[in-house]
């Protein structure tokens, strides 16, 4: 029903910037949250920042100051710019949509969470 395509990963040297990108698409109402997890190999994945509907954002300690979420409801887009990387910041990063609703085939509606597939982002020193 949705899926949710990220762009923009890739290999930066430290002290160097990304913004990552990420499309939902499908017959979608609104999105009540996005935002964006990473996972480091042997790592648990983790919140890096997540923004509402109204724009109220949220960062993870390790990225405040650094990294900035924004969306465009209109296009069903996040992004999220990563300035003054750092190698500990090589990891996949996955785009989530959640409280997702969508217009079924029926003309109800339906509430869901979705994930991307990921993006390679590596940092090298």
């Amino acid at each position: 029903q949705v899926q949710l395509v990220e762009s923009g990963g890739g290999l930066v040297q430290a002290g160097g910037s990304l913004r990552l990108s990420c499309a939902a698409s499908g017959r979608i109402f609104r999105i009540n949250a996005m935002g964006w997890s990473r996972q480091a190999p042997g790592l648990q994945r983790e919140m890096v920042a997540n923004i509402t509907h109204i724009g109220s954002t949220n960062y993870a300690d390790s990225v405040k100051g650094r990294f900035t979420i924004s969306r465009d409801n209109a296009k069903n887009t996040v992004y999220l710019l990563m300035n003054s990387l750092k190698p500990e910041d090589t990891a996949v990063y996955y785009c989530n949509a959640d409280g997702v609703v969508v217009v079924t085939a029926t003309s109800h509606l339906d509430v869901g969470d979705y994930w991307g597939q990921g993006t390679q982002v590596t940092v090298s020193s």
